[in-house]
Formats: C-alpha cells, sequence, structure tokens
C-alpha cells in the first residue's frame, strides 16, 4: 500500500523551494507571535489556549492542510503529468494511499511542531495545554490531509475550495455556529485535546466517542472515495 517512489515523488513536489516558504510562515508566524505575547503577559495559561486554540488549531493547521492535501495531487493532475504516474504498474489505491500518508507527514511536521514549541513558549506545558493542542494538531492533520487531497483530485480549484472551507467553515462557523460545530475536524480533535488536559481550559462542543468516530470514517471514506475518483480518471484518460 506505499511506494517509495510515489512518495519521494511527492515530497520534492510539496517541499520545493517556493510551497517550503509557504508551509512555513504560519507556523513562524505563530511562534513569533507567542514569544510576544509571553514577554508582554506572561505565562497565562488562559492565553496559551485562546491562542493556541484560535491561531494554531483553527487557521494554521487547515490552511497547512489545503497546502500539503491538495498539492499532494492537484497540480499533477492539472498539468496532466499524473497521466505519466498511472501508466506504472502501481495499483491507485496505493497511490492515493502513499500520497495521504506524505500530506499527513508535512502536515504534521508544519503544524503539530510548531503548535508544541508556541505551547511551551506561551505557559511551559502547564496544565498539559501544549501537549493537549499538540495532539489535536497530530489528529486533525490526519483527516484534513485526506479531505483536501480528496479535494485535489476531485477539483481544478481545490486550492480555493480548500481556503473556503478552512477560514469561513472551520476558522468563522465551526467556531461560532453551534449546529456547524458538530461537523468540524476542529471541534473533533478538541475533544480529543479536552481528553489530554482535562479541566475547562480545552473544551469541544462534540463527546469525544462521537469525535472519534467521525475522525475515523471521514478519513476512510475520503481516501476510499478519492481513489475511486483516481481510478476514474485513469480510465478516462486509457479511452
Amino acid at each position: 500500500m506505499y511506494d517509495p517512489t510515489v512518495a519521494r515523488l511527492t515530497y520534492r513536489a510539496l517541499l520545493g523551494r517556493r510551497r517550503a516558504l509557504i508551509l512555513g510562515a504560519l507556523p513562524l508566524l505563530l511562534i513569533v507571535i507567542s514569544v510576544i505575547v509571553r514577554a508582554l503577559v506572561g505565562a497565562d495559561d488562559q492565553t496559551a489556549s485562546d491562542l493556541l486554540g484560535g491561531l494554531a488549531l483553527a487557521t494554521m493547521v487547515p490552511i497547512i492542510g489545503v497546502i500539503a492535501g491538495t498539492g499532494a495531487i492537484g497540480p499533477e493532475i492539472d498539468d496532466g503529468s499524473v497521466v505519466y504516474l498511472l501508466s506504472k504498474p502501481v495499483k491507485r489505491p496505493t497511490i492515493i494511499f502513499t500520497k495521504l500518508i506524505v500530506a499527513i507527514a508535512v502536515t504534521m511536521v508544519f503544524s503539530a511542531l510548531p503548535t508544541l514549541i508556541a505551547g511551551l513558549i506561551l505557559n511551559g506545558n502547564g496544565q498539559q495545554i501544549a501537549v493537549a493542542y499538540t495532539v489535536a494538531a497530530l489528529v486533525s492533520s490526519i483527516a484534513y490531509a485526506a479531505l483536501f487531497l480528496l479535494l485535489g483530485t476531485v477539483s481544478r480549484h481545490a486550492v480555493v475550495f480548500g481556503l473556503v472551507y478552512a477560514l469561513v467553515w472551520e476558522a468563522l462557523f465551526g467556531s461560532l455556529v453551534a449546529g456547524a460545530k458538530t461537523l468540524s475536524v476542529q471541534q473533533w480533535s478538541l475533544a480529543v485535546a479536552h481528553k489530554v488536559a482535562g479541566g475547562d481550559l480545552v473544551t469541544s462542543d462534540v463527546s469525544l466517542p462521537t469525535a472519534t468516530v467521525l475522525l475515523v470514517v471521514v478519513t476512510v471514506l475520503a481516501t476510499w472515495y478519492a481513489g475511486q475518483k483516481l481510478r476514474s480518471l485513469t480510465l478516462a484518460g486509457e479511452e
């Protein structure tokens, strides 16, 4: 289910100079803001939770997921180079699964690690806040990568749609509108973070069992459907 050659090509595409700069911009901004806040406010648990929840989990993680998930396959479909990949004796589910693993790894590195660093800067992991939000970033990275990989497979405007989802649905509706919170990856990952941290600083509107089931279902279904779309794309090319 994992092809090293496909993985190497995907890593090369995602971590090229221009894309790597884009991927690194938000994590750097988060760390800089964390240093400034710590200098101005000191080690405050509530401030740390608000900043990690509002900037890191609600904004940075989904945007990085968009870049990594859509970038893992979208450009190859746009420029037609995916035809060369599909002509190789590699099973279509293997291609999707390999690209998913790469997208997850890139999303985790550029989101979870900066979240941990920012949390340690803000309050030294007081009340397990840094670790809790890091775990949330790791968990949400999996679902975001799967969703945006699917989006990159089905649409030529995947980046635009992905950013709309990340900035409008997750950052706005997913945080403010009660009904939308149940269908928010952010809220699902917050349920996991709440379990890690305990207490009331990290909260979620979704229970942990529900969040766990939804995270697994969304990831599996998105990956499966992306494989189906890639198979239909292959058949169209052969015809």
